[in-house]
């Protein structure tokens, strides 16, 4: 194909995942809605697991041909720019009456924020140990992850149904003026459209990933910065429609908990990508992926701080957690142009 041809594909699917997520967000809060599960419980399970589609196919194609560098950077550094999709999401999601965890900042989110630290705390810890240390066809540190990812939708499933609702007044009279920012179907249509929705994010996501890096081979771009920042940002296109689309429905929980959730996840994809290659991942991590895991700790911190102080204040649009978060990214990226 045609540079033209593969640049053609990549914009349509863009264009997919864009308008699928808005249609994916209703649904998802409908369903969350009718079975009283909690906006975060939302995000957490059925927005993160359904936006990172595009990763998991990714991780299992890499596997199974053993190639794992891509797929590693890809949801190492997955994990930090899909962070600052904080940002995008409190710039065109919130506006400007206040600041993204001004108006999210539940017990939810920081527990949620918590359990991604000590996931990205053991992927750290589990690359100083040798290759050789492995139970059951992976190592004890990828089993720990994923406990830790299924013992924390356990507890914010139980914590969310005792917690209050902290949506505004203004928020509910928005949702009640503007009939149209929620789902008008049933709870069967809802389910529909989560499954198709679903399909269509990974077959987007996959035509995306495709195209992007044809071309990034062509471009001569290196495979760890490609995975780690072009395709990156590619995979968290789903993130961005459905978290601005929450926002804007004022389920901004939801919205903030699709990425802490999402990103708790994708550290689980190394145990999948262990069962089916058969080879210990975390051991074998380059340093440019140790960096990106380390930084994108550093990025949930900040906005966990956000979260206890949640100042109402805005610079640019954003809220001063926001900033700093971008400016942090910006010069971690610039040190992992400097590492390569």
């Amino acid at each position: 194909m045609s540079d033209f041809i593969l640049v053609a594909i990549f914009l349509v699917s863009t264009a997919v995942i864009w308008i699928t997520g808005i249609h994916l967000t209703k649904a998802i809060d409908h369903i969350t809605d009718h079975y009283d599960l909690g906006e975060a419980f939302g995000g957490m399970v059925f927005l993160a697991i359904v936006t990172n589609l595009p990763e998991i196919a990714i991780t299992v194609v890499a596997a199974y041909h053993r190639d794992y560098d891509i797929a590693v950077s890809n949801i190492l550094g997955g994990i930090a720019i899909q962070t600052v999709v904080l940002v995008l999401i409190d710039v065109f999601g919130v506006g400007r009456s206040a600041p993204l965890t001004w108006k999210g900042h539940s017990k939810v989110l920081v527990l949620e924020g918590v359990a991604l630290i000590f996931i990205l705390t053991l992927v750290l810890m589990g690359t100083t140990f040798p290759s050789s240390f492995l139970l059951l066809r992976s190592t004890p540190f990828e089993w720990m992850i994923a406990l830790i990812w299924l013992g924390s939708i356990f507890m914010i499933a139980k914590v969310g149904k005792s917690e209050p609702d902290y949506r505004s007044k203004q928020d509910v009279n928005y949702q009640l003026r503007h009939p149209n920012v929620r789902f008008k179907g049933t709870l069967r249509q809802a389910f529909f459209v989560l499954a198709g929705g679903a399909v269509l994010t990974l077959s987007a996501g996959w035509a995306l990933e495709a195209s992007g890096e044809m071309l990034s081979v062509r471009w001569g771009i290196d495979g760890v910065l490609f995975g780690g920042t072009i395709l990156a940002l590619c995979t968290a296109l789903p993130e961005i429609s459905t978290g601005i689309a929450s926002a804007r429905i004022r389920d901004y929980n939801m919205a903030v908990s699709d990425i802490f959730g999402g990103n708790a996840f994708l550290p689980v994809l190394f145990l999948v990508a262990s069962l089916i290659g058969g080879d210990a991942i975390l051991p074998s991590i380059s340093k440019p992926d140790i960096y990106l895991t380390a930084l994108g700790i550093f990025l949930t911190g900040i906005y966990m701080v956000g979260m206890v102080i949640h100042p109402k204040k805005q610079i640019l649009r954003m809220g001063y957690d926001s900033f700093v978060v971008l400016l942090v990214y910006l010069l971690g990226i610039a040190g992992l142009f400097v590492l390569l």
